[in-house]
């Protein structure tokens, strides 16, 4: 995660009580296995990965729908395609159907918090 977005996840969600309240499924995800004050602790680390609850933010935040994906034969498959395992913003996708035009962020699920972009 950059530096700029994992900043902006921390201003929304550590930083500005009124805004935190919009974001009640990625505080949900924080707080299952730490405490908030932790969490904003270490969000501020250069060392920090984010994972779902940044995923949740983010894609609300930037109006960007995400997709997470794992590969075919993790799931039992044998090809070497991928699945989907998540989205995020999906109401901002189907918003985009709808004749607007933004592209969907497509990223792979590598394993504990690891993403890559997957193109």
């Amino acid at each position: 995660m950059t530096d700029e977005l994992r900043m902006a996840v921390k201003e929304v969600i550590c930083d500005n009580d009124k805004e935190r309240l919009k974001y009640e499924e990625a505080l949900i995800a924080i707080t299952v296995d730490e405490s908030l004050r932790r969490y904003c602790q270490r969000i501020g680390r250069p060392d920090f990965w984010g994972g779902e609850a940044e995923l949740l933010v983010l894609s609300r935040l930037c109006s960007q729908p995400i997709v997470v994906y794992i590969p075919e034969h993790e799931h039992g498959g044998w090809g070497s395609g991928f699945i989907p395992i998540q989205e995020y913003g999906s109401d901002i996708h189907n918003d985009f159907k709808k004749g607007k035009t933004r592209k969907v962020v497509r990223l792979l699920y590598t394993g504990r918090n690891h993403y890559d972009l997957l193109v």
